[in-house]
């Protein structure tokens, strides 16, 4: 009876809320490898459609308004990102 319970795992409920389109930036970032240029983030990655505050946004135009062509790491990328689209809960479907 102990082994069926242990195969379970842990349960963990999540939230009834909306969905949120788009994937969270950390997400995104987690798939590249560091540092990088950004026109190499853009090839792999620029059509990825990224949460912000305002809404979703694809990668390649957040990319164009930070202005970066060279990010050092993966923190980096995230500040500079970050920069542009702020940092707030990300708004849910109404």
């Amino acid at each position: 009876m102990a082994d069926e319970e242990e195969d379970e795992g842990p349960v963990v409920e999540l939230g009834e809320g909306e969905p949120v389109e788009g994937a969270p930036l950390a997400r995104v970032a987690s798939r590249l490898t560091w540092p990088q240029e950004r026109s190499f983030v853009e090839r792999k990655e620029g059509d990825a459609v990224v949460r912000t505050p305002d809404g979703p946004r694809e990668l390649a135009d957040l990319l164009e308004e930070a202005g970066e062509t060279y990010f050092e790491s993966r923190q980096h990328f995230v500040e500079e990102i970050q920069s542009v689209t702020g940092v707030a809960p990300v708004q849910t479907e109404e």
